[in-house]
């Protein structure tokens, strides 16, 4: 017997499968190497950043103003 709380359980997973879903379809194809400067500023990325994160576009600051508007939008 399914209850309530299954019911509702069931509807927030849907929900966050779905959320993913859009943002895999949705994020750019990453490159296959990663930017020299940033695209938001043209500061240089540092080697360190470029070797861990393939393909990253954007100096951290950037990145992390980037990602805190993302995430403002999100709501």
């Amino acid at each position: 017997m399914v209850d309530i709380a299954d019911f509702a359980n069931d509807l927030v997973q849907e929900g966050l499968d779905r959320a993913l879903a859009d943002r895999r379809a949705k994020a750019p194809v990453v490159a296959a190497h990663s930017f020299m400067f940033c695209e938001c500023c043209d500061d240089p990325i540092p080697e360190a950043r470029r070797l861990a994160i393939r393909g990253c576009t954007f100096c951290v600051i950037c990145q992390g103003v980037n990602e805190l508007n993302e995430a403002r939008h999100a709501r």
